[in-house]
């Protein structure tokens, strides 16, 4: 596979390993990894040139929010119990309820928004640069995304999802 095959491996706690995939998986890094790609290939040296959280940059609050979360986005089927376990959950899989895991995605992804520094404007142009822009701005961060949702939904509700949370974040209402 040469240098394409990449393998993430860490030392840190197994719960700290939550707060590695969900900065992976958020709407930033994404954006980020965007700006670095020419193409859809993401080489190991890429990778390891991107800024990612470390386990010291996060508190033990952070990393219950985080790994609460990730546990009830991965642990949905009986398969999964082990892997629970090892991150400290014990208890009957989580219910696949897409509204729920959408609002637990937005939450993670309003977190690290957050944690990479961003302010809400900016989290508005990484979502949707035409929000801040105005309409006709050359630039689209996830079209596809924004086009699918609006056709399925009838809005952009990862935009609006995300706001919400960066905003509960804000006035101290999500634990």
């Amino acid at each position: 596979v040469g240098n394409s095959a990449v393998v993430v491996q860490t030392t840190a706690p197994k719960r700290m390993e939550t707060a590695l995939w969900a900065a992976f998986s958020s709407i930033v890094f994404e954006y980020l990894i965007r700006q670095k790609l020419g193409g859809t290939n993401i080489n190991f040296f890429i990778l390891k040139q991107m800024p990612v959280p470390t386990p010291d940059q996060f508190d033990d609050e952070e990393i219950v929010f985080v790994s609460e979360r990730v546990v009830e986005l991965s642990y949905t089927a009986v398969d999964m119990a082990p892997w629970a376990e090892s991150v400290g959950f014990i208890g009957a899989p989580f219910e696949f309820n897409p509204l729920r895991r959408a609002k637990l995605i937005a939450e993670l992804d309003a977190f690290y928004a957050r944690k990479y520094g961003l302010n809400r404007e900016e989290l508005r142009y990484i979502l949707d640069p035409s929000d801040v822009k105005g309409d006709g701005y050359p630039s689209e961060t996830f079209a596809v995304l924004k086009r699918n949702e609006m056709r399925e939904h009838g809005e952009y509700r990862t935009q609006r999802l995300v706001l919400e949370a960066w905003d509960k974040l804000e006035r101290g209402e999500l634990h």
